[in-house]
């Protein structure tokens, strides 16, 4: 007992005396104080008291579909960060390939009671995914928040990236540079994200009176292989430049092109999307679209907050304004173009 009140004490930067008073339901603490040494007990993994157990409701689901993409950590970042701010706490939930599904950790949440939900990406934003366990949400009246994609039939609130706007900056900036052979690396064909990716790449191009064929455009996953692996058959049909759906898989394009004996930006320019961490260190540094995740992140948790106080929930989506972010992965086209391999 005595541990657990000093490690607390530690964590919250008040006096043992005050957690003693908060863990037996004591007066003479601010709310303030009172629920944050709560929030303590719960990051540190104790136990509430049984009488304070109701306030179990503080805590609030943050499900990743991953964490190996920097974009998901910086996301879990700035939505506990707010959620701190509001007294809640994050429970973190990642999916693993074999391990805890989604659907899984939403019956885990469930019965803990939380207060809500953000899935900051997931299967809902894949079109043919089973939604069942989203639905079990909103038969409960759980307050849920979705960031990057909405879903059909459910009026979870939303809140995304601009990913029309997001391609629009980048084939632009591409084209202003030269480039008229330029392909897409995208997620799979269910991908709703990378769904709008492909309709305002054609609709861009269009307007500039270029083409996109359809050998232009290629489906992953979201991995660095996976990048590699499409950027791979790009190259193949001549793309001197190359839009990827994601930082990892621009990562991925440009180790197909070294592969190929190929320089970037001398032989192929390469754009990626987020913005995450460490790309201002890459050889060469990564020209991306720069997601606004602390905006993101701060919408996302005052329209969960909105629905635990019992407000209206807003409808449709919030769409956030991408920045293009010009580094060393991008330049002209080479003078003479490649001829497509045979």
């Amino acid at each position: 007992m005595t541990r657990r009140l000093a490690q607390v004490a530690k964590k919250v930067g008040v006096s043992e005396a005050t957690v003693s008073r908060v863990l037996n339901d004591k007066p003479g603490v601010s709310a303030v104080t009172r629920q944050s040494v709560l929030t303590a007990l719960d990051v540190l993994g104790y136990e509430r008291p049984t009488q304070l157990r109701g306030e179990r409701a503080r805590l609030v689901g943050l499900v990743l579909p991953e964490l190996q993409n920097p974009i998901f950590p910086a996301f879990a970042e700035a939505i506990g960060g707010a959620l701190a701010q509001q007294g809640l706490t994050p429970v973190l939930c990642t999916q693993t390939k074999g391990g805890v599904s989604e659907a899984d950790y939403v019956d885990l949440l469930l019965e803990q009671g939380v207060a809500g939900v953000v899935f900051a990406g997931g299967s809902f934003a894949e079109a043919d995914a089973p939604h069942d366990h989203y639905r079990q949400l909103a038969e409960r009246n759980v307050p849920v928040v979705l960031i990057n994609a909405s879903i059909e039939g459910l009026d979870f609130p939303c809140v995304a990236c601009d990913d029309a706007f997001a391609v629009e900056q980048a084939w632009r900036h591409l084209a202003s540079l030269g480039h008229e052979r330029i392909g897409l690396v995208l997620g799979p064909a269910d991908h709703v994200p990378s769904r709008r990716k492909l309709e305002a790449a054609r609709a861009v191009a269009r307007s500039a009176g270029m083409h996109l064929p359809d050998e232009h455009v290629e489906r992953s996953i979201f991995l660095l292989e996976g990048g590699q692996a499409a950027t791979s058959r790009l190259l193949d049909q001549g793309v001197t430049g190359i839009v990827c759906a994601s930082d990892p898989l621009a990562l991925g394009a440009i180790r197909a092109a070294r592969r190929r004996g190929l320089s970037v930006p001398a032989d192929v320019s390469i754009v990626g999307f987020d913005d995450s961490a460490f790309m201002t260190a890459t050889e060469p540094p990564l020209s991306t679209v720069r997601q606004p995740i602390e905006a993101i992140g701060r919408a996302a948790v005052d329209l969960l907050c909105s629905q635990i106080r019992g407000s209206q929930a807003h409808a449709g989506e919030l769409l956030f304004e991408p920045e293009l972010v010009v580094r060393g992965s991008t330049a002209p086209p080479p003078a003479s173009p490649r001829t497509p391999a045979a």
